[in-house]
């Protein structure tokens, strides 16, 4: 069965036909092209997939499109303002917290859902924070790092 949503995209607000069995994820890569939103696990294990629905990390390989309908929802390519990385993004670069990129907009999602909570974060919260994505490529420590590092910014 096919449905039409109407969700605000980075900031855009944007009219889709979905079939109403389709997840999230599909629907932002395939018909909205963004890439940012990484196939993983496709089960909600690995993190690859998380966006920002009204403010909160979610895996949406298991959230259905349909749920999406009135939500604002934000990538990673939603989070720079006027072709400047945001905060968490600058410090993931600076702290060398990316090596091949697969789970990193994840990992920026939920430091980014942390940061503007604006609360403080024991290094031990923030590791729990995050724990919910997996890196094949680190040890977590720079991606902790660049964490801290961005919730310290204003």
């Amino acid at each position: 069965m096919l449905k039409k949503i109407t969700m605000t995209v980075n900031g855009v607000k944007r009219t889709v036909e979905i079939d109403v069995r389709e997840s999230l994820l599909d629907v932002l890569r395939d018909k909205l092209g963004l890439t940012s939103v990484k196939q993983g696990c496709g089960v909600g294990e690995c993190g690859a997939c998380a966006v920002l629905i009204d403010g909160v990390s979610i895996n949406t390989c298991i959230y259905l499109a349909s749920w999406a309908d009135g939500k604002e929802i934000r990538t990673v390519e939603g989070l720079e303002q006027d072709g400047k990385l945001s905060s968490v993004q600058q410090a993931f670069v600076d702290g060398g917290a990316v090596q091949c990129g697969f789970c990193i907009p994840g990992f920026v999602i939920s430091a980014t859902e942390l940061k503007e909570k604006k609360q403080s974060y024991s290094r031990e919260e923030i590791r729990r924070a995050l724990s919910g994505h997996l890196c094949r490529c680190t040890g977590y420590q720079k991606i902790v790092e660049a964490t801290e590092k961005a919730l310290e910014e204003d």
